[in-house]
């Protein structure tokens, strides 16, 4: 993603990280790349996205996920939620294997359309005891939208994941 300026009073109301460990999982959606110039067509993905929703095949629970992967210029991102496995899933789905792994968990208390903010303001943020990871294939950051998201607000339980790895002497 581009880099944008963060802003100081967004960095002094950023709680956490706390640390955690998450659950190895599946997690299928709908993906698309995104430059920096198109990241404003999201929305319209989780739309599409949450027609689906309560229909997919092996779907777990209704929390919903934001997988971000970087791509040299662009990005990808995939709207979805956690299944079983991943076969049986609508054709234009991706399905994508998250291992066990660390990660420094931020809070985003603002509107879901400052998520771009938090972003940039935790990539600017350390990590006391821990570095952030760039693992592979898997995303590099991870939105995570709770059972008390309200999607016509906008607002409530949403979470951002940074994979980490404890600092190395």
């Amino acid at each position: 993603m581009a880099p944008i300026k963060a802003d100081e009073t967004l960095i002094s109301r950023l709680v956490g990280p706390r640390f955690a460990t998450g659950k190895a999982l599946f997690i299928a959606g709908l993906k698309q790349r995104y430059s920096a110039t198109t990241t404003n067509a999201i929305p319209a993905q989780w739309e599409r996205f949450l027609s689906y929703l309560g229909k997919i095949p092996g779907q777990i629970g209704r929390v919903t996920y934001g997988l971000i992967f970087n791509h040299g210029e662009g990005f990808e991102y995939l709207s979805g939620v956690e299944v079983a496995g991943c076969s049986e899933l609508p054709p234009e789905f991706s399905c994508i294997s998250i291992p066990l792994r660390k990660y420094a968990v931020f809070p985003h208390r603002e509107h879901v359309s400052k998520l771009k903010e938090t972003m940039e303001t935790i990539s600017e943020k350390s990590f006391p005891g821990a570095v952030a990871v760039v693992p592979g294939d898997g995303p590099c950051a991870i939105e995570r939208y709770g059972e008390g998201f309200n999607p016509e607000t906008g607002t409530g339980d949403i979470e951002v994941w940074v994979p980490v790895q404890p600092k190395k002497d």
